[in-house]
């Protein structure tokens, strides 16, 4: 593929670590302007050159990066301000909404101890969650804001209350707006922990793993629902408000909609355990409507839900059976890896989708990176960039450099819709002697604009380490 160099132009420094990058134009204005959603609980905009304050929700937040309860007291912390969405006609309805994690809900989490599958020990491959009411993480919540007469914003309702079992994988730039349907979509991690240990993706009752359409036009007249991890323990109208578009997921850095002719590529990451982070795309699907997942559920435990996306995870790691590895102690130069759940991976294998693109945690290859984690998907469609034009790009938090430096990349469907291989994007920018975690990726309306978010620590704790760039030629 061909090798693109780009430039990165500081818009706003000194800020928060910013998880949501998007641009709206606001009730009455005539401009596009950029918002930064901040882990901690703010969201700014940018408007004539200066940061001002859209609004602020810190004190909604759950205490971030604690030792609390199960959390390590490392900084490190996946929980906070997750998702930020502008409803279509937001300009005129002044509507938008939330993901957040609640303050005050902090739970003992749902293991004592840190989870590893064993192939040899079947209790760790059919652990269940349970006492759930009790031994739980913490509360994410998705909420319907709307802007008031004076311009101020306002709490209109509450859509889900999620209890999650673990503090990470709870998703980020979680919600967006579907063009196709109008419908808002949520995209749900796994629950945390590793390797997923309750199977809560594949299990089709469960929230957590899954790609949710939320059609925001049904007012369900329920004010303050009730805090579930199942689907079938939520309230009929809400039920009716809900359909699954795909399942299998492990973390998810949002979804992206690219346009092609008449209809739209659908482009999702799926953050990796131990090996690869992956890129999926699809166009068709068949969303299921909750109602009818929980009918079929009532007839036959295991559903064949023809239609419904599955990224493979906990079975596979994007296009490999997930396997955990170990140092070979014959030889400390080589590591074991084994496959940690067989069965599922044999059973799970023709019913999932195949990833467009993976990237590895190790790579040789002189033109490529070694990564952590996927932290962003954008479909890019503007000209500033030729050689980007109509292809996705993505952003992992750290690859395998001193001092730390993120990764950007680019990648295209192929036209057999078979495995492709990825572009490193070259950068210029001197970031001088500190790290520089690449921690969210953004876009404008139309697509054309790209921009990136960094952050200089790993801490969520350590405030005001953030930078927000224009990804620019």
């Amino acid at each position: 593929m061909i090798k693109v160099k780009v430039s990165l132009q500081p818009i706003v420094s000194k800020i928060n670590l910013p998880t949501v990058l998007k641009t709206a134009i606001l009730p009455g204005d005539s401009t596009e302007r950029l918002f930064i959603a901040t882990q901690v609980g703010e969201i700014f905009y940018i408007g004539n050159g200066t940061i001002r304050t859209f609004i602020d929700i810190r004190p909604q937040i759950i205490k971030l990066g604690t030792s609390e309860q199960g959390v390590s007291s490392s900084g490190y912390d996946e929980r906070g301000l997750l998702g930020l969405a502008f409803h279509p006609e937001f300009y005129y309805n002044g509507l938008f909404y939330l993901h957040y994690s609640v303050a005050g809900t902090q739970g003992p989490g749902a293991l004592s101890e840190p989870f590893k599958p064993n192939p040899c020990d079947p209790r760790t491959l059919k652990l269940r969650w349970t006492n759930r009411e009790t031994q739980y993480d913490h509360i994410d919540t998705i909420e319907e804001w709307g802007l008031q007469t004076n311009g101020s914003p306002q709490k209109r309702r509450t859509l889900l209350n999620i209890r999650r079992p673990f503090f990470n994988h709870n998703g980020v730039n979680s919600l967006n707006f579907s063009p196709e349907t109008g419908n808002l979509v949520l995209t749900t991690g796994d629950g945390g922990s590793g390797y997923d240990p309750f199977n809560l993706s594949q299990d089709d009752m469960e929230i957590a793993g899954k790609i949710i359409e939320i059609d925001v036009a049904k007012n369900t007249f329920i004010n303050n629902p009730p805090v579930v991890t199942r689907f079938n323990e939520l309230p009929v109208p809400i039920q009716e408000t809900l359909t699954v578009i795909a399942k299998g997921v492990r973390n998810i850095p949002g979804i992206s909609f690219q346009r092609f002719y008449n209809q739209y590529i659908k482009y999702v990451g799926n953050v990796g355990q131990d090996l690869v982070e992956s890129i999926f795309s699809f166009v068709q699907y068949k969303p299921i409507p909750v109602t009818q997942l929980i009918q079929a559920s009532l007839m036959k435990p295991t559903p064949d839900l023809e239609g419904i996306i599955n990224f493979g995870w906990r079975g596979w790691e994007g296009a490999f059976p997930t396997s955990f590895i170990r140092r070979c102690t014959t030889n400390p130069a080589l590591d074991e890896k084994t496959i940690a759940y067989f069965n599922e991976a044999i059973i799970s294998s023709v019913k999932r989708i195949h990833p467009i693109t993976s990237y590895y945690h190790k790579d040789p290859r002189p033109d490529k990176f070694g990564g952590t984690a996927l932290t962003g998907v954008q479909a890019y469609m503007g000209n500033e960039i030729p050689n980007l034009t109509g292809s996705v790009v993505f952003t992992d938090l750290a690859t395998e450099s001193q001092p730390i430096r993120g990764g950007l990349a680019f990648t295209r469907v192929s036209a057999d819709c078979k495995l492709n291989d990825y572009s490193v994007i070259e950068t210029d920018y001197n970031f001088g002697s500190v790290s520089a975690y690449y921690v969210t990726l953004g876009t404008n309306l139309d697509q054309t604009r790209l921009y990136l978010g960094v952050y200089r620590s790993m801490k969520v704790t350590d405030l005001n380490q953030g930078t927000v760039y224009e990804i620019v030629p």
